[in-house]
């Protein structure tokens, strides 16, 4: 029976009304008749709405490039509730009756641009900007639910939400506009010291604002009135699609009869599993429940042992209903309160938390979930209901989780409600997750433990012990518990403890996850720091003398951020050189109006293409059967090599690289065909029914399975310096070993995308996100075999690329080109994240082997190195990044002899590229690894050992090159003296010894970064400069915007030209028709090679001016030029640049002058360790940066706060994982793959822009920056590394050990070594490794 009484018939969905969506966006009604139930509201925005400043960035929640701001009617409170959601996952369907916002209906450059838009571009905030509309919205739906916050709900606001290019620093300075106290430093604020960031205008601006008169809630657009009139949370819906069904019932009689009628239909709220599911894991669920609207599932019921919360209470709703109880109960009522709101702190982002229930949460039962060993531990009760059996009360405990995701509640049941219960006197309760980065990410080991003990006693009564990640479900640890039962708190209760748990909670190195060792040495730990916080509790309660070390009790816990920018600014001009001007786009990019290639307006006719690409790593193709995916919807053709008119192969330095594999498959993601479709969604859907037959051929992963069967692209490569054989004879000490540094992924957040257009008489027009749009342009012309003029290839900006477009645009590019060329019509694709990181390759991964001889004064007299780097399937640009890593292997020291060898290694992985930095580095890192140890062997303080090696002016690189104007000392000591390195070094030693389970460390690094392209021929560059008759110039260059400022750059380079206002130039895209044979935007040199070429445009225009402004001195630059004009003067100019004096290496004498100067640069950074969990925070860092005459400090600032950041990924946290006996890769997007977060950035980043050091060489004194900060980030890696080592040494270990890159939380807690430890790790000198997973 329904509600009504009325036999239930599920036909009643079917009506009209419930078959019709109803829903605002941006204020105006959008009614859609029978809408897609697989549908995203992401896609409805983009494709229906042409509302494109919401984003595609990864499809599963976890970058916020789609964060819109959702509202909805609370109609029994009479209350709007306002939240962001990931628009790429919330489904269309579900959006009934609520009204969305976008970045576009808060502001733009047209109308009036909203406060937070303004702030943010003005703070300098937006570099590539594919992230900002996000970060927009985060920050409006924060604003509108808290009008004045404080600045750690600011920055708490932003954890879904990452940015690859600004390193965070400048977004939150710009916001902290809008909370309570503008600065956590108060006088002593940034913004007051002379010289700093303060400085510049626009900072002046926000000195003098106060949240109330910046912000004002009443100007906000209203809640669309409609919205309250009608009661659509009352409303049955059902939809239904191709495939799916979607119901939405309104009550629970209606609810309960559905899963009765449909047993297997998934209940779903929020969408954040199955939406993730269905994307990736390429699951189907036909039909799709959503209690959303059921009014049982949304109450809250408090009682006095507890609260009752519905199943589908959101996460925020128990965040929040928490934290009030907390604040207004007896502390020790609230313990269990307290852990749930802590864990829900590192529980995905908001936009997750705000639409995840408490039901999706328990019900999917995850091995890995964060809530559920909490449930467990707490002895928490839910209720079941059926339509059959009624109400059923449970206990949640070991019998409910049966196996992998299968748990005790029968299909047609639902779960109703979960009750939290209070703790009581005498009872302790702790949660604990270990990540690999602490923010917004999925456990590896977690835990939820309760203790009880007798009154007044510390006799255990009642004892639970739950965990994940440690089985395939979450494990209740009974056989600990009954043995610690009726045990006092006491050290022998820990060593059975610990015993217990090993028995409890066995793990085989094999195990899926990997890091067996780890993982098991976690589980003691979590109960260590347990067992110290109880004793800590109990001795306080009784007044003894506390016994413990209060280290072990406390996690880390980050302060508010802060920071200084101190640089020198020219002021006065209009937009000249050496001003802080923000980003041109800047405010495009801040209010979505900045046009992506997938922005493009849609073709009426265009087809989407999809590619099919290899499942294994090694193999002869034998079949490729596409007969299933014709025959699905919308499907128009499959195209593989045979579609090919020209050349099916390419490729930058040797042509390796194929468009379609034809015979063989090299690599996991190689590229077989490819599916065109009407639709994104058909096309993907048909390239998964695509069959292929393989026969697996033996295949290699690593730099080790190469070196083992000689494995090579090339013979080695060798330089040298000195006669490093006769050197070893004559040292003293002699010291051997080996280092890894891991790959890294680009993560650029615009995956690669195109549009190719074909035209008349075989024209191909293309729109694509490249680097390199000559290189796209000649490859595009062999392989549809026409002539390169025939291709015109355009570049309006690229959402990051940081080298990952350099060359591998092709991948997806050429395929589109030939799909276009042959059907005759438009062809778009945009590369899904998971794709683009499986396809793409990323940043190479490289073993060293080295030999070092010590003299009799302790320095470095001989070194040998021996480089070895994981190339990939095919050659890309692979060996010219293992010349650039032999190039930098000095680092910023010289040595009398030294030789060094490189190999490229032959793998089957997709190939590896470009990426920031170029090999740099990595050569940097390994002699920084060497440094490191030396001194720690010789027991030299690090920086007094690094400071007797620098270079120094007149000295001579390993391979030939004279240093001039080396300024690496003068950095080093400024650095030096701004950080007060020394008396903060005396403090650490302090602390260190009165701690011994957090430690401290500290360390200086410099960088010393060889400017220019070493192949000499593509150090060149062309301009073309046009002034029109209204006095506007516009210019055309040959380098591609991808966020660093380069077209701002240039403009200001030809705003000084001429001597003009930047706001009369305009730079409107990268043409192969406007500037031909353009070297790649890349090496850090495109501003010295454009601006130049652009510099001397403008001086030809300022000759033929010259006579004009001589005959009119008081002529404006409108009437000169239409003077000029008017007397048949050209007004157009081009220009060309080619770097002088570079001498290419001559490899038989190890001679070469690569570079046509050296950036440098020093960097000091403080970390602190969780030696028991290895977990770390940056407490600071300070950097000094030689720029030259900077052309735009807060450009140049963003780059070096911005590459720091990138590089602590590669050194701290990014880990790519390679499945072992498949190759394929597991870290494809944010959620396996952790980029740094908003909390990663150091606490205090402060970054000074070395005075005095005007560079000669390059365009109006300035020096290149993209690649040279990036490095300064390995000061972290080695002050963990010190940290370490104070653990060791405090537990009895050799302080001497290896510690591979990047420094997961695993390497960290393995590496201090202790009883824990080695309990799971024979030797635990070696690095973890895990026979689940190999790093590359």
């Amino acid at each position: 029976m329904d509600k009504m009484g009325k036999p239930f018939d599920v036909c009643q969905f079917g009506s009209e009304d419930k078959q019709t969506l109803i829903f605002y966006v941006n204020g105006k009604q959008i009614r859609v008749d029978n809408p897609e139930p697989e549908g995203t509201l992401l896609q409805f925005l983009r494709n229906e709405c042409q509302l494109t400043g919401t984003k595609l960035g990864c499809a599963e929640g976890g970058c916020g490039a789609c964060t819109v701001m959702v509202s909805s009617y609370n109609k029994q409170e009479d209350k709007v509730l306002h939240f962001s959601v990931n628009a790429c996952l919330a489904p269309l369907v579900s959006l009934h009756g609520m009204a969305v916002t976008t970045v576009e209906g808060i502001g733009s450059t047209k109308t009036r641009l909203h406060v937070i838009q303004e702030k943010l571009a003005a703070s300098h905030g937006s570099q590539c900007g594919f992230c900002t509309p996000g970060i927009v919205m985060s920050m409006y739906a924060l604003l509108r639910n808290v009008p004045e916050p404080s600045q750690q709900q600011m920055e708490k606001a932003f954890e879904g939400n990452l940015c690859r290019c600004t390193g965070y620093r400048p977004i939150l300075e710009g916001f902290k506009s809008f909370v309570k106290a503008p600065c956590a430093m108060g006088e002593n604020c940034c913004r007051n010291v002379k010289g700093g960031h303060g400085d510049s205008e626009i900072s002046s601006e926000d000195k003098r604002a106060t949240p109330k008169s910046l912000y004002d809630l009443s100007q906000e657009p209203i809640f669309p009135p409609q919205l309250k009139l009608r009661d659509f949370g009352s409303e049955e819906k059902h939809y239904k699609g191709e495939r799916v069904e979607w119901f939405r019932p309104t009550d629970l009689q209606t609810l309960l009869k559905l899963k009765q009628k449909y047993p297997s239909a998934k209940l779903v709220c929020g969408n954040t599993e199955v939406g993730v599911e269905v994307k990736f894991k390429n699951q189907l669920y036909p039909l799709i429940i959503a209690p959303t609207h059921v009014p049982e599932l949304n109450a809250i019921q408090k009682e006095n042992d507890g609260i009752w919360f519905g199943a589908s209470v959101s996460l925020t709703r128990l965040e929040q209903t928490l934290q009030e109880q907390i604040d207004c109960v007896p502390e020790q009522e609230s313990g269990v309160y307290r852990e749930i709101v802590e864990m829900l702190r590192w529980f995905a982002g908001h936009q997750i938390r705000n639409v995840s229930s408490m039901a999706g949460n328990l019900m999917t039962a995850s091995p890995i979930s964060d809530l559920n060993p909490l449930y467990l531990a707490a002895a928490v009760k839910i209720r079941l209901v059926s339509a059959e059996r009624g109400l059923r009360e449970v206990k949640l405990d070991e019998k409910f989780f049966i196996s992998y995701r299968k748990i005790a509640v029968a299909e047609d049941e639902i779960l109703h409600s979960i009750h939290i219960p209070k703790t009581c006197q005498n009872e302790f309760f702790a949660g604990y997750k270990q990540a690999h980065r602490k923010e917004d990410d999925i456990a590896i080991v977690n835990s939820g433990m309760r203790v009880l003990f007798e009154e007044g006693t510390s006799r255990v009564k009642e004892i639970y012990l739950a965990y994940g990640g440690m089985a395939p479900i979450t494990k209740m640890c009974l056989k600990t518990s009954q043995a610690l039962n009726g045990r006092h708190w006491d050290e022998d209760l820990l060593e059975e403890a610990i015993d217990c748990l090993k028995a409890d909670l066995p793990l085989e190195n094999n195990a899926p996850g990997g890091m067996a060792a780890y993982r098991r040495t976690l589980t003691i730990s979590f109960f260590y720091k347990f067992y110290s916080t109880v004793k800590l509790s109990l001795e306080k309660a009784r007044g003894d003398i506390i016994s413990i070390d209060t280290s072990a009790t406390s996690p880390l816990e980050r302060g508010l951020t802060r920071g200084v920018q101190v640089y020198e600014e020219e002021k006065g001009g209009t937009g000249e050189c050496w001003q802080a001007v923000p980003h041109k786009s800047a405010l495009l990019q801040c209010t979505g109006e900045a046009k992506y290639i997938d922005d493009l307006p849609k073709y009426k006719e265009e087809l989407y293409m999809a590619l099919v690409t290899s499942t294994v790593a090694h193999g002869k193709l034998i079949s490729i059967d596409a007969s299933e995916a014709l025959q699905y919807p919308g499907v128009k053709d499959f195209i593989s090599a045979k579609d090919i008119p020209g050349r099916n192969n390419y490729g930058d330095y040797i042509p390796d690289d194929l468009v379609f594999a034809a015979e063989e498959v090299t690599c996991v993601g190689h590229v077989i065909g490819a599916i065109l479709a009407d639709t994104q969604r058909h096309a993907q859907t048909a390239a998964k029914k695509v069959k292929v037959d393989y026969e697996q051929l033996p295949a290699l992963f690593t730099t080790e399975d190469a070196i083992a069967v000689d494995s090579f692209f090339e013979p080695p490569m060798k330089m040298w310096k000195g006669d490093v054989d006769k050197a070893f004879s004559q040292v003293q000490t002699v010291i051997n070993g080996e280092i890894k540094i891991g790959g890294q992924e680009h993560f650029y957040l615009e995956t690669h995308a195109c549009l190719c257009i074909p035209q008349e008489n075989g024209e191909m027009e293309v729109f694509c996100s490249t680097q390199n749009p000559k290189l796209s342009q000649i490859s595009i012309g062999a392989v549809l075999n026409i002539p390169a003029h025939k291709v015109h290839v355009r570049v309006k900006r690229m959402g990051g690329a940081f080298g990952g477009k350099e060359s591998k645009a092709n991948v997806l590019l050429l395929p589109a080109a030939v799909a276009a060329r042959k059907h005759g019509i438009p062809v778009r694709c945009m590369l899904d994240r998971d794709e683009d990181m499986m396809i793409t390759g990323g940043r190479h991964p490289m073993a060293a082997k080295y030999r070092v001889g010590l003299d009799h004064t302790s320095r470095i007299h001989a070194i040998d190195v021996e480089m070895y780097t994981n190339a990939g399937n095919t050659m890309d640009l692979s060996s010219w990044v293992l010349e650039r890593a032999m190039f930098s292997s000095n680092n910023s020291y010289s040595f009398p002899n030294m030789k060094v060898q490189g190999w490229t290694c032959k793998t089957n992985l997709p190939s590896n590229t470009a990426f920031r930095g170029f090999g740099g580095p990595q050569g940097m890192f390994v002699i920084e690894h060497i440094m490191s140890e030396i001194a720690s062997r010789l027991d030299i303080p690090g920086d007094k050992f690094r400071e007797m090696h620098l270079c120094k002016d007149g000295e001579v690189t390993h391979y030939g090159q004279l240093l001039t104007n080396c300024t690496v000392e003068k950095c080093w000591t400024q650095v030096l003296e701004q950080s007060d390195y020394h008396k903060r070094q005396e403090k650490i030693c302090a602390y260190n010894s009165k701690s011994r389970w957090k430690k401290k460390g500290i360390t200086i690094v410099p960088t010393m970064f060889g400017l220019s392209f070493h192949a000499p021929f593509l150090n060149q560059a062309g301009a073309l400069v046009h002034i029109y008759t209204d006095g506007s110039v516009l210019v055309h260059h040959g380098g591609t915007e991808m966020g660093q400022g380069l077209f701002t750059k240039m403009i200001q380079v030809a705003s000084t030209a001429l001597g003009i206002s930047a706001n009369k130039i305009h730079t409107m895209e990268t043409s192969t028709a406007a500037v031909p044979n353009a070297s790649q935007t890349a090496a850090s040199f495109s501003s010295d090679l454009n601006g130049a070429a652009i510099l001397d445009a403008c001086n030809k225009l300022n000759k033929r001016l010259k006579p004009i402004k001589t005959a009119n001195p008081d002529h404006t630059w409108e009437q000169l030029i239409s003077t000029a004009y008017l007397s048949r003067i050209s007004l157009s100019a081009s220009g060309y640049h080619s770097t002088p004096g570079l001498v290419g290496m001559d490899w038989e004498t190890s001679k070469g002058n690569p570079f046509s100067y050296f950036s440098y640069g020093a960097a000091v950074s403080e970390v602190e360790i969780d030696c028991l969990t290895g977990d770390h925070q940056v407490l600071r860092s300070d950097i000094v940066m030689d720029v030259g005459k900077s052309l735009n400090p807060a450009i140049d600032i963003g780059q070096v706060e911005g590459g720091f950041v990138q590089g602590y990924g590669l050194f701290c946290l990014e880990q790519n994982k390679i499945m072992s006996k498949t190759g394929h890769l597991l870290t494809r997007g944010p959620g396996a793959y952790k980029i740094p977060g908003f909390s990663n950035i150091p606490q205090e980043f402060n970054v000074s822009l070395l005075k005095d050091a005007p560079n000669v060489k390059a365009v109006y004194s300035s020096k290149a920056i993209g690649e040279p900060p990036l490095f300064l980030a390995a000061s972290v890696f080695f002050a963990i590394k010190l940290a370490i080592q104070s653990a060791r040494k405090d537990a009895g270990k050799d302080v001497n050990f290896r510690l591979d890159s990047p420094c997961t939380p695993e390497r960290i807690r393995m590496a201090c070594a202790d009883t824990f430890t080695d309990q799971f790790m024979k030797d635990s000198h070696s690095p973890p490794h895990s026979s689940f997973f190999v790093e590359p």
